[in-house]
């Protein structure tokens, strides 16, 4: 190792590898916010999920839990990414992509906490199209500037449409 320091044409090297290290730390990082809020919201659904959620009537384009997990966890770590683009490039008006990503975020948690922990559906409705329109936002905020971060939240959109009109159908038809 005290070779690639001192020797002068393993220096660059070793510094860029310690650099793209640094970047890779910076991005999981922003990654691990998503995936925490994620986490809470499995043990806000957990009792829901075996007692309750089985027991509604529900799409037939209703998807298996396992594609619920999987697909979560995609879009948690494209939120992350795109958090992490954001905050590594600050232009004029970030402050307010920053307030409408954690307002997102926020906003996920609650979703959860609406429709599976008190099992309340409409109140879960409203904070779905609440939560679409934050991200919406984010991601036209996004566009100018940071146009590879706007194009990571696109699945995360189209994933609230599908999950609002899955609300939707469970809030009329139970």
């Amino acid at each position: 190792m005290l070779y690639l320091v001192t020797n002068r044409s393993w220096s660059p090297n070793l510094f860029k590898a310690l650099l793209k290290m640094k970047k890779f730390f910076h991005v999981l990082k922003f990654i691990a916010l998503p995936l925490l809020v994620g986490y809470i919201s499995m043990l806000l659904q957990h009792d829901s999920l075996e007692n309750w959620y089985p027991s509604l009537l529900k799409s037939s384009l209703t998807p298996s839990g396992i594609v619920f997990s999987v697909v979560w966890t995609v879009l948690y770590v494209l939120m992350g990414v795109s958090a992490a683009i954001v905050w590594s490039k600050p232009v004029p008006g970030s402050w307010m992509l920053e307030l409408l990503y954690s307002l997102q975020l926020f906003l996920n948690l609650l979703w959860t906490f609406c429709f599976f922990f008190l099992r309340l559906p409409l109140p879960a409705f409203i904070v779905i199209v609440l939560l679409f329109l934050v991200v919406a936002l984010f991601v036209a905020g996004c566009y100018r500037n940071h146009r590879v971060a706007a194009f990571l939240n696109f699945p995360y959109l189209l994933w609230l449409l599908f999950a609002a009109y899955l609300n939707g159908y469970v809030m009329i038809c139970n």
